[in-house]
């Protein structure tokens, strides 16, 4: 478990009127294109959140802002950036729409009003289309979430991801996987795979169907869906019908939930449900709002450390200001602090001097279960995925096991 008198310290929490007043708030800002988060004084360091505040990804753009500003507010109130004599982090909205072409729009409006860095994208499509807009710019883009391995191949100006990439998850999530079923006396060895139909979840798929024999599985059925979808009823059905032990959804949070949903009304036999870069997985409020729907499932994803007393001040933190912890407010809110520090050692707000200051980064202050930052053309070389497990309403690390807070519950006890 955790170093915590607290033995399940990531709970989901009932405020939903109060959290709901904050994500309207959050939202409302995003009617205003461009508006300031943060300190009016002119001595700023101006960073541009690339974030879905509208649209169908609306609730991650939010999570992601909430992250955000979390880290700007700490920055600010320990004094500044120091180095340019206390200088304010302001975080500038550029509303995606949840559209790539919205961001690269965004990010064409924001690079002439000073912006000094970007941060954001949430998704991979987006990412990708926003990022050759600040190269293109010779603005730097600290890519949060996307996982597309493109993001960081394609040698542009600039740009630097974080969080760990899609062949980095995946291969963990494969030896994840295989650990905790042989752990289980290889109860599974069925799979169907359920996925979105974009770049992220058809090239995931894919690459699962390809590697999951290697590792004794046999892939029953691969099924596509498109984002978004409201009816998960005809695929539940099929579900129920072939019988797979394991079931490996890869989608974004609404249609993660409604598949979710769907397997459990139609109560299909399975021994789990395992995803890999799960849009649900790992969400608060999906466990919240559909914890019986959402008990057991594993999730290979990025997620904070909850062994380190800063992710407990973290989550202390979060809970205080009624913000959901979703893997979109840890990073975000990671990022902001390594730009910051980026920033700190640049000693200038000079787009190319700070491009500079986060490639030789060895930066180590933040909540994530990963070593210094160390980016390889581009890609942070100490990020590590987690595979998490919901068990009641708790989110609990299950491998690797020097940072696991629960052991795996696996197969899922019979209803």
């Amino acid at each position: 478990m955790a170093n915590d008198s607290n033995p399940h310290p990531f709970r989901a929490r009932r405020r939903d009127v109060l959290r709901g007043a904050v994500a309207a708030a959050v939202t409302g800002l995003a009617g205003f294109p461009g508006l300031v988060l943060g300190q009016s004084n002119p001595r700023t360091v101006k960073i541009g959140m690339i974030q879905p505040m509208t649209g169908m990804f609306a609730y991650n753009g939010q999570q992601s802002m909430a992250g955000a500003k979390l880290a700007a507010d700490e920055v600010n109130a320990r004094g500044g950036i120091k180095s340019l004599g206390g200088a304010k982090i302001e975080l500038v909205i550029g509303d995606s729409q949840s559209k790539p072409e919205a961001a690269v729009a965004e990010v064409d409006k924001l690079s002439e009003q000073g912006i000094a860095c970007f941060l954001g994208g949430y998704a991979s499509g987006i990412a990708l289309t926003a990022t050759q807009a600040s190269a293109r710019n010779k603005v730097p883009f600290l890519v949060d979430s996307p996982v597309s391995d493109q993001v960081t191949s394609r040698g542009l100006y600039g740009v630097f991801r974080f969080s760990p990439g899609f062949k980095r998850i995946t291969d963990a999530a494969l030896d994840n996987l295989d650990a905790i079923n042989k752990a289980a006396g290889s109860a599974a060895k069925t799979v169907m795979l359920v996925h979105e139909d974009g770049a992220f979840g058809s090239g995931l798929a894919k690459f699962l169907a390809a590697e999951l024999p290697k590792r004794g599985f046999q892939v029953l059925d691969m099924i596509a869906h498109p984002t978004p979808t409201r009816d998960f009823t005809n695929i539940g059905l099929r579900l129920r019908s072939a019988k797979p032990d394991l079931i490996v959804p890869s989608s974004y949070l609404n249609e993660y939930t409604l598949l979710a949903r769907s397997i459990h009304q139609h109560k299909v036999p399975m021994k789990g449900i395992y995803s890999v870069i799960g849009g649900g997985a790992s969400n608060m409020k999906f466990i919240r709002e559909y914890n019986a729907a959402a008990q057991y499932i594993m999730d290979t994803n990025h997620w904070v450390d909850p062994k380190k007393a800063k992710t407990r001040q973290f989550v202390a933190a979060l809970e205080k200001n009624n913000v959901d912890l979703t893997y979109e407010v840890m990073l975000n809110y990671s990022d902001v602090l390594l730009i910051a520090d980026a920033v700190e050692r640049a000693g200038s707000a000079d787009r190319d001097r700070i491009t500079l200051a986060l490639a030789a980064s060895t930066f180590e202050g933040h909540v994530m279960p990963y070593g210094p930052t160390r980016f390889v053309n581009g890609q942070n070389e100490g990020a590590q995925p987690i595979t998490t497990q919901v068990q009641k309403m708790a989110v609990e690390v299950i491998q690797p096991t020097q940072f696991a807070s629960a052991k795996a519950v696996f197969p899922i006890p019979a209803a």
